[in-house]
């Protein structure tokens, strides 16, 4: 081959289109996702303050008697230790998500455990919620009576029938937390885990 084969040779490899490796095309896709969960990650953190300091008020909104403040603020603070711990946990989550990144197949493995793990914790942190949610709303209510009129109410026939309705109260109570607590999980989270699960299958092949 002389020198003006190796020219024609050079220009025609100039003139072709550059392509990137389609594994390369995949890892990038899942970038997309991986800000989503990040955006969705910082005002979750922010709205879940929001909602700690508006319980916290709770007494004050509805005029809580001192003895009932009391009782109140003493299980507000085992609220507070418990949304602290999640809050911590929702941080550390959220800094190594910032770190993260979808260079290799390797890397988003490991990026994808890590969020399906902690939409684990999400939903273990909202069913422990319950409890205090269920015993703040019944705080609500029985603000308006003294002790020994509830202990007189309770022993009637008709504080028999409110004790089943409360049951029924924190049946229902649950099961609301749960639906919501699963879709808000889907639909802020699960869509976009799913997408990157979607990528790593598509890297197998």
């Amino acid at each position: 081959m002389d020198f003006n084969d190796i020219q024609s040779a050079w220009n025609n490899d100039q003139n072709n289109e550059v392509k990137l490796p389609s594994n390369l095309e995949k890892l990038q896709s899942a970038n997309t996702p991986l800000d989503k969960i990040r955006k969705n990650l910082k005002n979750e953190f922010i709205y879940q303050i929001l909602a700690i300091v508006f319980m916290g008020l709770l007494p004050f909104q509805f005029h809580f008697s001192m003895l009932m403040k009391t009782g109140f603020y003493a299980l507000y603070t085992l609220f507070v230790v418990i949304c602290a711990y999640f809050l911590v946990k929702l941080y550390l989550f959220f800094k190594r998500l910032n770190k993260a990144s979808a260079t290799t197949k390797d890397n988003l493995y490991e990026t994808y455990y890590d969020i399906r793990l902690n939409m684990e914790l999400y939903k273990s942190f909202s069913y422990s919620l319950v409890p205090f949610a269920l015993v703040f709303v019944g705080m609500i209510f029985m603000n308006d009576y003294s002790m020994e009129q509830l202990t007189v109410f309770l022993n009637t026939k008709s504080g028999t029938t409110f004790i089943w309705v409360l049951i029924g109260v924190f049946v229902a109570m649950t099961a609301s937390i749960a639906f919501a607590t699963e879709w808000w999980v889907n639909h802020f989270y699960g869509k976009y885990a799913k997408d990157i699960r979607k990528v790593i299958d598509e890297l197998k092949e």
